[in-house]
């Protein structure tokens, strides 16, 4: 199984609506990408290392899929739409990284 990572960074002078992402974007994400989507996650950043401690991103999503290739296959018919989409909660530039998924409990 492999997880796709989606992460905002939180840098000064940016925003991010999560409520605008959890509500609205999420939902067309998971319509966009449902065949094959295993599970969906979404993260909202607490703080850093210690309670005092800014967190490093706003929050982001993981995409769990099969296969890299399961991935590939829906993204290309939804990446218009999503990527079009991301001006409604942030100006921030996604960080994306694919994972092999070693161990879940």
């Amino acid at each position: 199984m492999i997880k796709v990572s989606v992460l905002y960074p939180k840098k000064p002078g940016t925003h991010f609506d999560m409520n605008y992402y959890v509500t609205q974007h999420m939902p067309l994400a998971m319509r966009l990408l449902g065949k094959g989507l295993r599970k969906t996650e979404v993260d909202a950043g607490l703080h850093g290392t210690s309670p005092d401690e800014p967190p490093a991103f706003y929050g982001g999503c993981q995409f769990y899929f099969d296969t890299v290739d399961a991935f590939v296959a829906v993204w290309g018919p939804a990446a218009a739409e999503l990527v079009a989409d991301i001006p409604k909660y942030t100006d921030v530039t996604p960080m994306i990284q694919f994972n092999e998924v070693k161990l879940s409990v």
